[in-house]
């Protein structure tokens, strides 16, 4: 396998341009809107409004204002699919459609998923959603195809400002750790890294700086592996059925001494 290969991308860069969306769809053949129609949603300028089967890069402008709007600042970030080490999405697919390139990046197979949408459901970033085309799930590829043959992804080749970076994860890791160092020690002590290390989910292979809690990016802070939640599930399937069981028992004693009482003279 070579080298892992990812994103890392500098939120406190990115100007809203949106030229990785507009590279995303052309490459990768997607439509500019569901059904051809294109509405303002009515936060900030953001048109897209989120990830989902024909979005694979979605450009986020959170506005933080006071009241008087005579301060304030923009937060922008670029969001694309994390390409988690340990994939919640890759974990549940029940056909193998979902798998782990030479890259380590995911990536999903059309022609072998199925559409049941289990992916969508594990994925804690909302990253995944079926194409209303094809009926079955997409996301970024980090556009193997071009990593096949030694090109760049097209969303960063498009970055004016390089804010979202391509290379390995650990020559990213190297310069996102410099540029952290360089923003606090120039007052701005907020910035740090979110899926750089391997706390969340084995690490991602598309992290970001970022200067609020990720909350704010609609990032989750503690993201888990469907895994996690199956003893804490099974237990209360256990006692559910126990429950039952009792429940079934008393009716029963309950209906016996009824029938003996009418049978009597």
């Amino acid at each position: 396998m070579a080298e892992p290969m990812g994103f890392y991308t500098d939120t406190t860069v990115c100007i809203g341009c949106k030229s990785c969306e507009v590279a995303c769809k052309e490459w990768n053949q997607l439509p500019s809107t569901n059904g051809g129609v294109n509405t303002l949603s009515g936060d900030s300028y953001d048109n897209t409004r989120k990830l989902d089967g024909i979005h694979w890069r979605h450009v986020k402008f959170i506005e933080q204002f006071t009241e008087d709007r005579k301060d304030g600042r923009w937060l922008l970030m670029s969001d694309v699919c994390k390409h988690c080490v340990h994939a919640p999405c890759l974990e549940v697919c029940p056909t193998g459609a979902i798998t782990r390139t030479e890259f380590d990046t995911v990536v999903i197979q059309s022609d072998a998923c199925n559409g049941c949408r289990d992916c969508i459901a594990a994925c804690p970033f909302g990253v995944i959603e079926t194409n209303p085309v094809s009926g079955v799930a997409q996301k970024c590829t980090l556009c193997y195809d071009r990593l096949k043959v030694g090109m760049e992804p097209a969303c960063s080749k498009a970055c004016p400002t390089d804010s979202i970076q391509f290379g390995t994860i650990r020559e990213l890791r190297e310069t996102a750790n410099q540029r952290v160092a360089q923003l606090q020690k120039a007052g701005e002590s907020r910035a740090y890294l979110y899926g750089a290390d391997e706390k969340i989910l084995g690490g991602l292979n598309s992290f970001y700086l970022l200067v609020d809690k990720p909350e704010v990016y609609g990032l989750p802070s503690d993201p888990k592996m469907p895994t996690r939640n199956l003893v804490s599930s099974t237990m209360f399937s256990v006692l559910g059925a126990v429950l039952v069981g009792l429940i079934g028992i008393f009716n029963f004693r309950d209906r016996g001494a009824a029938r003996r009482e009418e049978s009597q003279p």
